[in-house]
């Protein structure tokens, strides 16, 4: 198509499929055919899950680069720039190298129209075999079973957690979306499951497919202390442990889960305990449970479904019992609002909600409408944007209370543009 900007090819990318989301393999895997990459000898680790698989990926980068690994991952969505989503050794993919593959990849789908993550995940695969990796770490976009991700037939697969979101697409209960999400596994390769309360259905698939598991709290667990913690894989023990860098509870879960995958790499390739130490106490992922300090800190955090509410809320009743808090929200419209709105309003003095200029978002108007059914308490709104929106709860914060900015990626990835951070 020759065009000259990385703009130009994300605009042209999201009008060449008639459904921003829609899952299959067929395309990605005819137009990855005839790209005949070479086959990769990287070991590659797929994530999926509900919750948790950014921070995930982010863990394994850390420790497996903490000990001198090539390392290349696909995440997304992105915060700040498209960029984002394709790493090697920890940097962010150039322009020049995306518009080159996006070019290859053109050239090679024929009549075949790509949705704006194939193309991704293309672009993504295509520069990982332009380098000579040790690792690809690849986390599943939407569900597992017919996601792009998943025309990688992954060494591992790990599940981070399973709960309710993208019902339109995946199903309506636990089940059903971790059947989805299972769509990963690879018959006779180990499978990692985080979640502590896995479905039955995910469980018999799994045998089925002679998938040999290990799950949190039986085939291994961890054990929290004050200032650390320990990880044990059967009769292993490791620690004292650091605690991670990234925030709240639920990283330990996180963590031990990643450990595991550790653990089942074969012997030469394990990292040492220096080497997990150090990828914990470093390991950086933007959005989640990000504190800006201040007179009136701004914590940010990307959680926009009930299950990530809920680790807000956790994580908020921990951390800042006794603190005003004011939330700037925004959010799309096709989530459970109404769940999110119900965990979290007792810990929110005011809502501020910032509109977000894209047609999935939640409007403003729709927001209040359930603030008010809820009974969530004082709403404001008539903002132009995120720095409106933060500037009006700032104004109303007394020293000491807290700036929430959550919701949607869209939205931390604003405020985090309009505030330079």
């Amino acid at each position: 198509m020759g065009f000259q900007s990385l703009a130009d090819w994300l605009a042209y990318q999201e009008t060449l499929h008639p459904k921003a989301i829609d899952l299959g393999l067929e395309r990605v895997r005819a137009v990855l055919g005839r790209l005949e990459l070479p086959a990769s000898p990287a070991l590659t680790i797929s994530v999926a899950g509900t919750n948790g698989k950014g921070s995930s990926i982010a863990m394994l980068d850390s420790i497996l680069r903490a000990s001198g690994y090539r390392v290349g991952t696909y995440t997304s969505p992105h915060i700040l720039r498209y960029n984002e989503r394709i790493s090697i050794d920890g940097k962010p993919v150039d322009d020049q190298s995306l518009l080159r593959v996006f070019e290859r990849i053109e050239g090679a789908r024929g009549g075949l129209s790509l949705s704006f993550f194939e193309f991704g995940t293309l672009a993504a695969l295509i520069l990982f075999s332009e380098h000579p990796l040790d690792f690809r770490l690849l986390e599943v976009g939407l569900g597992g079973r017919l996601d792009a991700v998943n025309v990688v037939d992954a060494d591992l697969a790990l599940i981070a957690s399973i709960d309710i979101d993208h019902q339109e697409w995946l199903g309506d209960d636990r089940a059903a979306i971790g059947l989805e999400k299972a769509g990963i596994m690879r018959r006779g390769r180990p499978a990692v499951l985080g979640d502590r309360s896995i479905p039955d259905e995910v469980l018999d698939f799994a045998r089925d497919l002679g998938v040999v598991l290990y799950r949190s709290g039986i085939e291994f667990d961890y054990e929290r202390g004050d200032s650390s913690w320990f990880f044990r894989s059967g009769e292993k023990d490791i620690g004292p442990l650091p605690q991670p860098a990234l925030k709240g509870e639920h990283q330990y879960l996180n963590a031990a889960a990643v450990l595991q995958c550790l653990e089942l790499l074969p012997p030469q390739l394990r990292p040492s305990v220096s080497a997990v130490v150090a990828g914990l106490s470093s390991v950086r992922l933007p959005g989640r449970f990000q504190l800006f300090e201040g007179p009136v800190p701004v914590l940010l955090d990307v959680a926009h479904n009930p299950q990530a509410v809920r680790v807000l809320a956790d994580f908020l009743d921990r951390q800042y019992p006794d603190v005003g808090i004011r939330a700037v929200f925004a959010v799309m419209r096709d989530k459970d609002v109404d769940s999110m709105v119900r965990v979290m309003k007792p810990r929110v003095l005011e809502w501020y909600l910032a509109p977000l200029n894209m047609t999935r978002a939640a409007t403003p108007v729709e927001l209040t409408e359930i603030l008010h059914n809820a009974g969530a308490g004082e709403v404001f709104t008539g903002y132009a944007g995120v720095l409106d929106a933060v500037s009006s709860a700032r104004i109303a914060s007394r020293p000491g209370d807290l700036l929430l900015v959550f919701g949607s990626f869209f939205l931390v990835s604003d405020y985090l543009a309009t505030f330079d951070c």
